[in-house]
């Protein structure tokens, strides 16, 4: 499926605030938890990637700049009914991109223990031990850009 649309959205606007839903509803309330205005605010340095259908928001993350060349990846999510669908392998392959056009090196990411095979079919390898991280197992996870 290719009829996606692709772009950074600002913090604070009506488009952020959308992806916070979304991240917010796929992520965080399955796990009984919702983000405080404090991790929002940490946010305002991050950059916001959006993926449309149409006007719909079907998939968002976050991509934190980090130093010695890293920039992180979090906060992926997609709609339930559109996962295996494209839509995550568009988001991570337009971060990759521009995290290339922006100079980083390394994307790294903590991802979930189901996400795992998703993420080695993009050519991600784990490092380190698996840990705990909103209350569930997570592994970190890395790729040259």
């Amino acid at each position: 499926m290719t009829d996606f649309l692709l772009r950074e959205v600002e913090h604070g606007s009506p488009a952020y605030w959308a992806s916070v839903e979304l991240r917010d509803s796929v992520l965080r309330k399955p796990l009984g938890l919702r983000f405080s205005p404090q991790e929002l605010a940490a946010e305002r340095e991050s950059r916001h990637i959006a993926c449309y259908r149409g006007d719909a928001l079907v998939g968002c993350l976050v991509l934190v700049p980090g130093a010695g060349g890293d920039i992180r990846m979090k906060q992926v999510a997609v709609l339930p009914d559109l996962q295996g669908q494209g839509v995550g392998k568009a988001l991570v392959e337009y971060s990759e991109a521009l995290a290339r056009r922006l100079g980083f090196t390394r994307m790294v990411l903590h991802a979930r223990e189901t996400a795992v095979p998703f993420y080695e079919k993009l050519g991600y390898s784990r490092f380190g031990e698996r840990f705990q991280e909103v209350t569930i197992p997570h592994w970190a996870m890395d790729k040259g850009l």
